[in-house]
């Protein structure tokens, strides 16, 4: 059995709902915030790129690679929400992940969105 935190992520936050989609079925926007986002800039590890070089010779998931990622992108959207709860929203927008190279030294990861202020409709 394998351990969901290592192979994917997610937010577990009940007070601000993240979501990829522009609205939320059941609720009405009261109010547009703004864009919000979370970033971390990871560098490279000498022995888990030395173990995936390796990997990569005889194919296979990269894993250490695969859970450095996704400890890397819940930090983004652990900064993403604390940005949206610290401007009063309640909810992240069409949220979505942005990763690039860092100056060849590492790897920035971006999670953004727009914050607002939602309520269930009756």
């Amino acid at each position: 059995m394998t351990n969901l935190d290592e192979h994917g992520g997610g937010q577990h936050t009940p007070d601000v709902m993240v979501v990829t989609t522009n609205d939320v079925p059941g609720h009405q926007v009261e109010q547009v915030i703004g864009e919000v986002f979370g970033l971390t800039v990871r560098s490279r590890n000498i022995g888990s790129q030395l173990g995936a070089s390796f990997k990569s010779l005889a194919g296979g998931e990269l894993r250490g690679l695969t859970k450095t990622l996704v400890e890397s992108r819940n930090q983004a959207m652990d900064r993403l929400v604390e940005q949206a709860r610290a401007r009063g929203a309640n909810a992240v927008l069409a949220m979505r992940f942005d990763v690039t190279e860092a100056g060849g030294n590492g790897t920035e990861i971006c999670a953004y969105g727009t914050a607002a202020v939602i309520r269930p409709t009756s």
